[in-house]
């Protein structure tokens, strides 16, 4: 069973560079393009916060946790936040307007994924639900992930078109 898992881990972190995305290290910026002409933001991982503190009600123990009965962990499994900040820049020639916490991905040893979250914590503010920005615009935030305990993050992925656009760049954990 363990080795089939690492098995899904090496598919999950290779399938972006055989499906033609890029791959990256920390602080590394990667250009993406997104669906629609003159789309395009480069994106630079630039820290991780692992665990991190919610600054709200919707910590581990919140509204949204802790993981549920349809977890595979199970019911009584504690999870944990993970916070990763991002320097998104708009070095397309469009307007980009998408919501960054969806179009964001963590994946874990294990080969699980997990979706990023518009979740406030103490390493620092979160993205909006929706960002805007013009040609030549960047802003900078957090997206969280909810992730069980015990789970080792692996990697890091984000597209456009929240999530769906063909061009995927990832980074590796943990960052040095």
């Amino acid at each position: 069973m363990r080795r089939s898992r690492r098995l899904l881990v090496a598919l999950a972190l290779l399938a972006p560079t055989l499906l033609g995305s890029a791959p990256g290290g920390s602080g590394e910026t990667i250009s993406l393009a997104g669906s629609e002409p003159g789309a395009r933001l480069d994106v630079t991982l630039t820290q991780v916060v692992d665990p991190a503190t919610p600054t709200g009600p919707d910590g581990p123990t919140g509204p949204d946790g802790p993981t549920g009965p349809d977890d595979p962990d199970g019911p009584d499994v504690p999870d944990r936040l993970v916070a990763t900040r991002f320097r998104l820049e708009n070095t397309g020639t469009a307007v980009y307007r998408d919501s960054p916490a969806p179009a964001t991905h963590l994946l874990d040893a294990d080969g699980r994924r997990f979706t990023g979250l518009d979740l406030p914590t103490t390493a620092g503010p979160a993205f909006p639900s929706a960002v805007t920005l013009d040609p030549g615009a960047a802003a900078e935030g957090f997206v969280t992930f909810r992730i069980p305990a015990g789970a080792e993050p692996a990697a890091v992925q984000f597209a456009l078109d929240t999530g769906l656009a063909d061009d995927v760049g990832q980074w590796s954990l943990p960052l040095p």
